[in-house]
């Protein structure tokens, strides 16, 4: 299994396809496999990265507690085990608030990012009572029926039920914890003038609760597209990927960079020199658990 050694801790990831690089980061108890359908259906064209964010799935518990950003700094340390030079960095849910926190941090790590149902801060009741509500039940060691929740609000069928509820149980519920809890006071929503890359905005259109934050980043960053989906909720990776999917592959070919590397590629192919390829390792998907 490919694991990078990274800041200190230990990364579970996986890669594949080749091309313009794209990063997920999922929000907190979720693991990378959240993210099959972006992995399985954009990597003809694009490489795509998926991680485990520490005590998350199959990287390990953390000693030093999870911040937003001590995980943008992670994502930082795994492109550079990767050797990615440049990337987009797509964040879901809390994993937006990670994206926004990398590309204030490295802006010039980043063409771009990709934020899909995402905030910049937490700010309305409804929202602080369910980061609450998960805090609770986290210190509670109520890890099951957590796990339980969250999982069946992002299946998108009752195999991928299953799949995502045995991934999330091999994580720790004390980095869950610490995860939701910075991403409860976590904010940048001050700073999002300072973004000037390009950000694409993707939510739901039946996610009413997250249309507040959708108009604030698309009025606060410089050079960002908002779409709606139509008949939609928040869980837009896996229960409507296919459009989530297309969306992102419109705007990424849209973009002057997917123009550039384009033309790069023509032009090694013209010359007849090697393109490099990043050789993957072997996927490989652990027996699934009974809820």
């Amino acid at each position: 299994m490919p694991y990078a050694e990274v800041n200190g801790t230990t990364l579970y990831y996986r890669v594949k396809g080749s091309g313009l690089p794209i990063i997920f980061v999922h929000p907190p108890l979720l693991e990378g496999n959240n993210f099959d359908d972006q992995l399985e259906q954009l990597s003809d064209t694009y490489q795509i990265i998926t991680v485990d964010v520490r005590g998350h799935g199959r990287s390990p518990y953390s000693k030093q507690p999870l911040t937003i950003p001590l995980i943008a700094g992670d994502i930082r340390g795994l492109m550079d085990t990767l050797e990615v030079k440049k990337a987009c960095i797509c964040g879901y849910s809390t994993g937006g608030s990670v994206a926004l926190a990398a590309m204030l941090a490295y802006p010039g790590l980043f063409h771009g990012g990709i934020l899909i149902s995402a905030m910049s801060e937490v700010s309305d009741l409804m929202l602080r009572s369910r980061f609450w509500a998960a805090i609770y039940t986290s210190g509670l060691h109520a890890k099951r029926v957590l796990t339980a929740a969250i999982t069946w609000g992002n299946a998108s069928s009752p195999e991928n039920f299953k799949k995502l509820y045995s991934a999330a149980l091999r994580g720790d519920i004390r980095n869950h914890k610490q995860y939701y809890k910075s991403g409860l006071t976590y904010s940048c929503t001050q700073r999002l003038k300072e973004i000037p890359l390009p950000t694409l905005l993707l939510y739901g259109k039946k996610d009413s609760g997250f249309h507040k934050y959708a108009k604030m980043l698309h009025r606060q960053l410089p050079n960002s597209t908002l779409h709606f989906i139509p008949k939609a909720k928040h869980q837009l990776p896996t229960k409507w990927a296919g459009p989530t999917n297309r969306l992102i592959r419109q705007w990424i070919e849209a973009q002057p960079f997917a123009t550039t590397g384009r033309r790069i590629l023509r032009d090694l192919q013209e010359t007849h020199v090697p393109i490099p390829v990043f050789e993957p390792g072997t996927i490989q998907e652990e027996p699934n658990q009974q809820a």
